[in-house]
């Protein structure tokens, strides 16, 4: 069978070749660019949004919602409890019944599909379900330990049942009259916070939560919509007390943009000729910008402009500028947290940086979507990097001048979106032909991430 080829080209010195329906072909590296764009709602805010909305009473609505298969899966789990949701053009707006307003029915199977976030805190919301609940997720999310929340669950009186152990597919059966909890989370993941946090919303008495540095947007929503809760910081743990509020008003939000998104087009335009980009509106939570002060460190040249404060959320513009000397990082563990989900981005910058780079403590990239830390030394060696991979860090030997003549192939990942991403990028500033599956693995958490490549390169497509 002759599998004909669909060809599409951007500029003169771009190629991209769709050889089959759902695999990328770039052939040649990036053009020098100046354009300003603006990514898509940030994906931690919008799945929140819409579980906290489903727990307001009335109409809520969202403005620049992202509409990525883990929201979609959001907005689907939350409409099998009973919610109404509706889709404009420029919002959604769901219609909550307040908190544990959801409607159980039987034999009820809620699909997280690809979505840790979704798929953890959603439990932490059913924590009072007087019905069994089945959870599922697609592969990739079935590998993922699940424990982490249903430990921490299971002592405000909530019982697990499994097929495999600690993994999905499971089914939840809420108690009766959940009473607040003590929980050491220790292992810096906002999920299990978050899913805590939520379940804190149906339990009597104060739940106390001692938790290593996360990402902090729970707490953010709470205090904004007035909900009981008490947070000291230190340097390592923030320490939580929250009280079951009494209700949870309605309340409309216009989503920044992700920093996640935005990570992968900081770092191609830093490894680009001559090139500058503005970013528009985006995120800059001090608990989400460890990306942004690893890569200065490191001699990206990144500028915040207009910030302002919204929901207690910073958000900026971001500036970037081309740059030739980039240096290798000894990355400090304390940005660890705050940078978790952009290591495999920040790892390319380490390539191409001279000297050796060094990142520890990050065995957490192998709890995600797929194993990151496995997958980022993988692909680095196949464009020629030298790497040393322990179980919990990295070395890195940057090559600044790296210029790949050779066929790279990338497949079999679990359709891990960061990869494919981390992989175009590679293939635009680095040079060589890449051949990468699973195009569609993008439609996770940023769908239009292609059509921004191509609007850069000057031909939208």
């Amino acid at each position: 069978m002759i599998l004909k080829q669909k060809k599409l080209t951007l500029g003169t010195h771009l190629n991209l070749i769709d050889e089959m329906p759902n695999t990328l072909i770039i052939k040649k590296k990036i053009r020098k660019f100046n354009k300003a764009i603006k990514v898509t709602g940030d994906k931690s805010l919008s799945i929140r949004w819409v579980l906290l909305a489903s727990q307001a009473i009335g109409k809520s609505k969202a403005y620049n919602l992202l509409m990525s298969e883990d929201v979609i899966a959001a907005i689907e789990t939350i409409k099998k409890l009973g919610i109404k949701v509706k889709l404009y053009k420029n919002y959604c707006e769901i219609i909550g019944n307040g908190i544990n307003g959801f409607k159980y029915k039987n034999n009820l199977t809620l699909n997280a599909k690809n979505s840790g976030t979704l798929g953890r805190l959603i439990l932490g919301l059913l924590i009072k379900s007087p019905k069994k609940i089945k959870l599922v997720g697609d592969r990739s999310l079935s590998r993922r330990d699940f424990s982490r929340v249903t430990k921490p669950l299971k002592k405000f009186g909530a019982k697990f049942y499994y097929k495999r152990k600690n993994k999905l597919p499971l089914s939840i059966l809420g108690a009766k009259l959940p009473k607040g909890i003590n929980y050491l989370e220790n292992k810096g993941s906002a999920q299990c916070k978050s899913s805590v946090m939520l379940a804190a919303l149906n339990s009597s008495k104060i739940t106390s939560i001692k938790a290593k540095k996360s990402r902090n947007h729970t707490e953010l929503l709470f205090k904004y919509l007035k909900i009981p809760i008490k947070i000291k910081t230190t340097k390592k743990y923030d320490f939580i007390n929250i009280k079951q509020p009494k209700k949870i008003s309605a309340f409309n939000y216009k989503i920044p943009g992700d920093i996640s998104s935005s990570a992968f087009f900081i770092v191609l335009t830093t490894l680009a000729d001559d090139s500058k980009l503005l970013i528009k509106n985006v995120n800059i939570n001090s608990s989400r910008i460890g990306v942004i002060t690893i890569l200065k460190k490191m001699g990206a040249k990144i500028s915040l402009k207009n910030k302002k404060n919204y929901r207690g959320e910073e958000v900026c513009d971001i500036i970037i500028k081309s740059s030739k000397n980039l240096k290798a990082i000894n990355c400090p563990t304390k940005l660890n947290s705050s940078a978790i989900d952009e290591f495999l981005i920040i790892f390319l910058l380490a390539a191409r940086s001279k000297g050796i780079s060094y990142f520890k403590d990050i065995s957490e990239l192998n709890q995600k979507e797929s194993p990151r830390l496995n997958w980022g030394s993988k692909i680095l060696n196949m464009m020629g990097i030298k790497t040393e991979l322990t179980r919990d860090s990295i070395k890195i030997y940057g090559q600044p001048n790296l210029e790949i003549k050779k066929l790279i192939t990338i497949k079999n990942y679990l359709k891990d979106h960061r990869i494919f991403m981390m992989s175009t990028v590679a293939a635009l500033t680095c040079g060589g032909q890449w051949k990468i599956y699973d195009k569609d693995s993008i439609n996770t958490s940023f769908p239009s991430f292609l059509k921004i490549i191509k609007k850069i390169n000057n031909r939208i497509i």
